[in-house]
């Protein structure tokens, strides 16, 4: 395994906004027991997002997101897939989407039984299946082993543009791709935007 020469990312760093986060996270590198790649997709989810788990409150099922920031908060989708996000300030929260995958290629083809790099990791439940994510690193923080999480936002080449999956809040521009990337889960078409050219959206919960 090849150490990132970047800076780590500790909980400082992500003590801020979610949107902030997923935006400065793109060309970060992450690793899981020394397998990973370059982050080039995320999705931000903040506590008065009426399509994030947090949005009601702290339950037993999301309490992760209510935890320290750079905590580990994994989630199971559609009683199929691992999810993978990490937590900023209380409440808000960063799906990692995809990566560039970069280091332990081997160990992702053997895991998700697919030789298509572009593949191996675009999509939360393909990334978590590569990296071997699942419920037993929730809560666990960014900061230590088995995780490796460095890179400071230095990417200006990157696009916004709706969230996938969701059926509310589907219009704010909260999903951040790096552009011209192979490895995205689906692409921006016409919905993309430069980062540079959208104005800070505000939640109010009396408008949903």
């Amino acid at each position: 395994m090849s150490e990132p020469g970047e800076p780590r990312l500790d909980r400082a760093w992500f003590l801020r906004g979610a949107v902030e986060v997923a935006r400065d996270l793109i060309g970060a590198t992450l690793l899981v027991d020394g397998v990973g790649g370059m982050i080039v997709e995320t999705e931000a989810y903040e506590q008065d997002d009426p399509a994030s788990h947090s949005y009601r409150g702290p339950t037993a099922t999301n309490g992760t997101m209510f935890g320290p920031p750079a905590s580990a908060y994994v989630y199971r989708s559609y009683g199929i897939h691992w999810c993978f996000n990490i937590v900023c300030r209380p409440g808000s929260a960063v799906l990692i989407r995809a990566l560039e995958p970069r280091e332990g290629i081997l160990r992702m083809r053997a895991r998700r039984r697919c030789e298509d790099d572009r593949r191996l990791v675009a999509g939360p439940g393909r990334l978590a299946q590569a990296l071997a994510i699942t419920k037993a690193l929730d809560g666990r923080s960014v900061e230590q082993a088995p995780f490796v999480l460095a890179g400071d936002g230095a990417r200006t080449d990157i696009l916004a543009g709706p969230r996938i999956g969701i059926s509310k809040a589907i219009d704010l521009p909260w999903r951040f791709g790096l552009a011209g990337s192979p490895f995205l889960s689906r692409p921006f078409h016409g919905t993309g935007a430069p980062w540079a050219s959208l104005r800070p959206v505000a939640l109010r919960r009396d408008a949903v």
